[in-house]
């Protein structure tokens, strides 16, 4: 059997700069999302930054 050409097809994803102003939502009060989300798991918290601290 012969090998034949297979045809590829590059797709490139963007913002467009009309819509980057939706992505300010993630940014906007992170301070406050982070210690929420913490105070919320803080066992998990603990066990996750006590190794890293323990290493260093």
């Amino acid at each position: 059997m012969g090998k034949q050409p297979v045809k590829m097809r590059a797709v490139v994803y963007a913002l467009s700069p009309f819509q980057q102003k939706i992505m300010s939502g993630l940014w906007k009060d992170l301070p406050a999302k982070i210690t929420h989300k913490v105070s919320e798991n803080w066992i998990s918290a603990t066990l996750l930054l006590t190794p890293l601290v323990g290493t260093y």
